[in-house]
């Protein structure tokens, strides 16, 4: 049973939430125009195998869900180091997508890695467009839970939040992981 804030609205039961996803939109106090949204996957892959596909191995992501991603490019620098420019391709929404990020973080102790989008699609709608994922241990178990977060500025009030893209993110870390759990 939800408990109630002082302000009389009920909190979320935790207890009763999904583990496997979580939603989350928050705008911050200083613009109504930034926003980010979360969620959590759950996958049967380890940390280590689901953060080496994105940090070292992103130009193969097309082998597990040809349907979504058509290719990851290298542009400059070398897969899984700061700094390093890829290009993304996929289709989003039915429509074909690109988006040119910098690697802005990467910590293989901690499974995460972070992309800055500098050009693209997406950046017609959004002044800037930050995604950061990290696979940790699933708590009592074999597996993961991937978290994603997607940080973002739109260009204006008219524009929605991505959640669709958020959506695709989740359905690429499934494909992901059922192309890495596969038996040979």
């Amino acid at each position: 049973m939800a408990s109630s804030t002082p302000t009389g609205k009920p909190e979320a039961d935790v207890a009763n939430k999904p583990q496997h996803v979580n939603h989350t939109i928050t705008g911050t106090k200083s613009s109504a125009l930034t926003g980010k949204l979360e969620a959590d996957v759950e996958i049967k892959a380890s940390p280590e195998q689901f953060h080496d596909m994105f940090a070292n191995k992103p130009h193969h992501m097309h082998h597990a869900c040809n349907d979504k991603v058509q290719g990851c490019d290298l542009h400059e620098g070398e897969w899984g180091k700061v700094g390093t420019i890829v290009i993304f391709r996929f289709v989003l929404d039915g429509k074909a997508t690109q988006l040119k990020d910098v690697i802005e973080a990467v910590d293989p102790d901690k499974n995460l890695i972070t992309f800055r989008v500098m050009e693209g699609d997406i950046m017609e709608e959004y002044k800037s467009f930050l995604f950061t994922l990290q696979a940790s241990p699933k708590s009592g178990g074999s597996g993961s839970v991937v978290h994603w977060t997607l940080e973002y500025e739109k260009l204006h009030q008219g524009i929605d939040h991505p959640q669709t893209l958020l959506e695709f993110v989740k359905d690429v870390s499934k494909d992901i992981d059922t192309h890495l759990t596969k038996p040979n």
